[in-house]
């Protein structure tokens, strides 16, 4: 082999050897792309919202319940036919940010695309590649979405946006810790805190969007459940806001209605990092006074006569009977295990329907995996009658420190009727 011959077969090997160094380089960045793609599609809680159970992930088909009527998620698996298969990464940014799909179409605002406005465009990259390459596609075909009309025009979405959206990026706020700023992305941006926890306008859309307004976070309603302010959340520690998150419960309480899904599929599989950063945010915002003080005299008091048991009101008898075996006669639970009763939100809710719910059908904490064991609160809705809920809601939202409106058995009748038919 002359010495021409040899150089060329070195080159050429040298060449070959590099281009296998890329491509596993490539292969390896893909991977890491696909890894960060899932974790970042679990702080947005896709899952919760594009899967139903008995269907493969991501495939839609969720009914979503709105005040315009039922509203169907989409198959967001890489289908080609029946999901995003042929999007391109800037059809799926649109539509992720914007709501505006590939044939110009507007989705509703179910979508949170006015919070995930603000993902930045590294993670929009590793969500598609993630969504392309990571999901396994699914042929199925959600059920349409049929607003009535006016609200079946979608085009009219484009107007709404106009109105209540915006295409700034995410800003972080001025003065702030690195730690701090990382939960305001979460919060405002992937985690859509906002869409559940910030008031609603006239026109239905979230009066603010991210903590520069005090309205931000300040509480809502869903579905006729109070849903609490997350501003500063005075009367939990940071490591109770993570506890909280993680597994569904803490010292004080115990997750129930919409919060347990997000936890089930979203912050329970956050790491501890992200946790702290959203506890140390929620704080740093402040903004709400506590609930109301804690009154040591009139807690005492409710603990004195349920502990004597004499002359009780039915709502005390009914609390004993049905309530005091795991909340006790302090109204105080079992830390992480059974949710406190006094001063609880729920319990203190303007609209009782959320503690009526619980007390009909009960409640269930999810598993994950720093709290494996699924407790559950049975119902009581098959044993006692309306007004017998009423005067045990009653009981509960005027025991102890807590100083709520009483329920009436035509609330309980109305809560029943929901969830019956």
């Amino acid at each position: 082999m002359n010495k021409l011959n040899f150089k060329s077969l070195l080159l050429a090997n040298a060449v070959l050897l590099a281009s296998g160094f890329a491509v596993q380089a490539h292969a390896e960045d893909e991977t890491q792309l696909i890894k960060q793609g899932e974790y970042l599609s679990r702080l947005g809680d896709c899952m919760a919202c594009h899967s139903v159970a008995g269907k493969p992930d991501y495939a839609g088909g969720l009914a979503i319940e709105s005040n315009l009527g039922t509203i169907f998620s989409t198959n967001i698996t890489p289908d080609k036919q029946h999901g995003i298969g042929n999007y391109t990464e800037q059809q799926f940014s649109d539509a992720v940010r914007k709501g505006i799909l590939p044939d110009g179409s507007r989705l509703y605002p179910a979508m949170p695309y006015p919070d995930y406005a603000r993902i930045s465009d590294a993670d929009m990259h590793a969500l598609y590649v993630y969504f392309m390459k990571g999901v396994k596609p699914g042929a199925e075909q959600p059920p349409e979405t049929k607003l009535s009309f006016p609200f079946s025009q979608r085009w009219g979405m484009r107007f709404w946006n106009w109105a209540f959206t915006s295409d700034k990026p995410f800003q972080p706020i001025d003065g702030a810790s690195e730690e701090v700023n990382r939960g305001a992305y979460i919060v405002e941006g992937l985690g859509h805190c906002g869409s559940c926890h910030t008031p609603r306008g006239f026109g239905m859309n979230e009066k603010a969007l991210d903590s520069r307004d005090d309205q931000f976070l300040a509480g809502g309603s869903l579905n006729n459940w109070d849903v609490p302010s997350l501003r500063g959340l005075p009367r939990w520690s940071e490591q109770e806001i993570v506890d909280y998150l993680q597994t569904g419960r803490n010292d004080k309480a115990a997750v129930g209605g919409e919060m347990k899904s997000v936890i089930e599929h979203s912050s329970s599989h956050m790491t501890d990092a992200d946790l702290k950063a959203i506890a140390a945010y929620l704080k740093f915002i402040g903004g709400n006074p506590p609930l109301q003080a804690y009154n040591v005299q009139a807690q005492q008091a409710t603990e004195a006569r349920l502990t004597t048991a004499k002359n009780l009101t039915e709502g005390e008898r009914l609390y004993l009977d049905n309530c005091g075996a795991c909340h006790f006669v302090t109204g105080k639970g079992a830390a992480g295990i059974f949710p406190e009763l006094d001063q609880a939100t729920l319990v203190n809710a303007k609209d009782p329907t959320g503690l009526i719910h619980t007390i009909l059908v009960g409640a269930q904490q999810p598993s994950t995996e720093k709290a494996p064991s699924k407790l559950a609160m049975p119902g009581f809705g098959n044993r006692l009658s309306d007004d017998e809920v009423a005067k045990l809601a009653t009981f509960v939202r005027q025991g102890w420190s807590n100083k709520a409106p009483a329920v009436s058995k035509e609330q309980v009748a109305e809560v029943r009727k929901s969830f019956e038919h």
